[in-house]
């Protein structure tokens, strides 16, 4: 069983940057593939970003490339979301999930196995 908890959502402008970070506890961090999905209102959750086990292999949807960037700190036990140039269209509560590490790096929401509670983004334009 892994715990997850998000933080480091709020309110910004458009072309601004967050840090959205998730603290997991419970079973050892490293054994998981990490993903970012968001859910807008009135929309299905989406995929985001997807890391591998160590760090070295990353995915990222195209609507947040070369915006956001995925990242992990096996010894804090922590994933990170860092989004810049901020849209409204980003507007979402931004959930991490953990996957077995078998799958390298995975955009199927089926394949994650725990989720966190979620923190929300909101970007006014």
């Amino acid at each position: 069983q892994v715990q997850l908890v998000e933080s480091g959502g709020g309110l910004v402008q458009a072309g601004d940057s967050l840090r959205l970070s998730c603290v997991a506890s419970g079973r050892t961090f490293s054994s998981y593939t990490m993903g970012w999905f968001r859910q807008a209102p009135g929309k299905e959750r989406e995929f985001v970003a997807t890391i591998n086990w160590r760090g070295g292999r990353t995915y990222v949807e195209d609507p947040v490339k070369g915006r956001f960037t995925i990242s992990r700190d096996n010894d804090q036990n922590t994933l990170y979301l860092q989004m810049n140039s901020l849209k409204p269209e980003d507007t979402a509560v931004y959930s991490c999930a953990a996957a077995p590490a078998l799958y390298s790096t995975t955009t199927n929401q089926d394949d994650y196995r725990y989720w966190g509670q979620g923190t929300q983004v909101t970007v006014s334009s």
